[in-house]
């Protein structure tokens, strides 16, 4: 799976069904090229699209189950690495990273704040 499909999928994980032009500008890249990326994803059964319930002439990108399974499976394998890795650092090292995370989950917080767009 590419990475501009993983980080997709990612999205709609955590922001919810999408246009294919929402997920196009978040993921940076082209319309039709999401369009096409969307379409793989569908006939992988990783993401469906269905009728926006507040406007049926909108279409939006769901996540499937699939789809979120596989995003889950990404994740538990990322922090699987990423523990393998903090258990190689000193001590001083697991603690200045300790002190970072508040930091880092603001960062995050604000990251995820961007990609949901501005509030109506």
């Amino acid at each position: 799976m590419s990475l501009t499909s993983a980080a997709t999928l990612a999205t709609l994980d955590r922001t919810g069904p999408r246009r294919i032009t929402d997920l196009a500008g978040i993921e940076g890249v082209t319309q039709p090229a999401m369009t096409v990326l969307v379409r793989v994803m569908e006939e992988s059964g990783l993401v469906e699209r269905r009728g926006d319930p507040s406007d049926k002439r909108v279409t939006l990108v769901w996540l499937t189950e699939a789809g979120a399974s596989y995003v889950r499976a990404r994740r538990q394998a990322g922090a699987q690495a990423f523990a393998g890795l903090i258990d190689k650092l000193t001590d001083d090292e697991v603690e200045a990273l300790t002190a970072a995370l508040p930091a880092l989950l603001h960062l995050a917080a604000l990251d995820s704040q961007d990609q949901e767009g501005p509030k109506q």
